[in-house]
């Protein structure tokens, strides 16, 4: 096995709000974020696809979203996850263009639904693109409000294990009413920022990637 560590850095929730927008964007221009996943279906997607002409080195996947998450939502006929997640697919090419660079879901709910998790698994095969915690492997450790320091960071990068890892995150600028995981973001982003962070990446044999880079390395 390679010794070599390739880090990706994703920001999930691209779409989601204004703030949100704005706070992946600045960690992955002032940060260390180098992947995000858009969510296709939610109000503030259009802005984000407007404001990507400006970040062409973020490589950005689908971040697939049950629509019975959504407030007030009343279940379709035919609304199956295969159905849904490839609906979601289909605008997610409309809106870029182009095709996702990787696939992960909302809540992680492709690891709690099996329904769900199999349609996401055949969606990413058919694509050839990496879906989460399949092959690559998953640190899910940077969460929380006491696990968004920059000192817990330093210390989950340092211990990378050989071979390839994504971080997930979800860095905002401002206050999301909308999501339980509010004012953590804007600490995660600040973490994301962070001068010692960034340092450490530059003297360490860590590869700071996206997933773009997944299948040239």
């Amino acid at each position: 096995m390679s010794e070599d560590r390739h880090l990706i850095v994703n920001a999930d929730d691209l779409g989601l709000s204004p703030a949100v927008n704005e706070g992946i964007f600045a960690a992955h221009r002032d940060g260390i974020v180098t992947s995000a996943s858009l969510m296709v279906l939610r109000d503030a997607a259009p802005a984000a696809v407007e404001a990507l002409a400006r970040h062409p080195n973020l490589a950005v996947g689908l971040h697939l979203d049950r629509r019975s998450s959504f407030p007030g939502h009343m279940p379709g006929k035919g609304r199956t996850p295969e159905v849904e997640c490839r609906k979601q697919l289909e605008c997610f090419r409309a809106l870029l263009g182009r095709e996702p660079t990787h696939l992960d879901s909302h809540k992680h709910v492709h690891e709690t639904d099996p329904a769900f998790g199999a349609a996401a698994e055949a969606l990413a095969a058919e694509l050839g693109v990496p879906l989460r915690n399949r092959g690559i492997r998953y640190e899910r450790r940077f969460y929380g409000r006491d696990g968004i320091s920059p000192t817990h960071l330093i210390a989950l990068i340092e211990a990378l294990p050989p071979g390839w890892t994504e971080i997930g995150c979800h860095p905002a600028v401002g206050p999301v009413p909308i999501s339980s995981y509010d004012v953590e973001r804007q600490i995660e982003l600040a973490t994301l920022r962070d001068p010692s962070v960034k340092i450490l990446l530059n003297v360490s044999d860590v590869r700071l990637c996206s997933f773009a880079h997944v299948f040239g390395a």
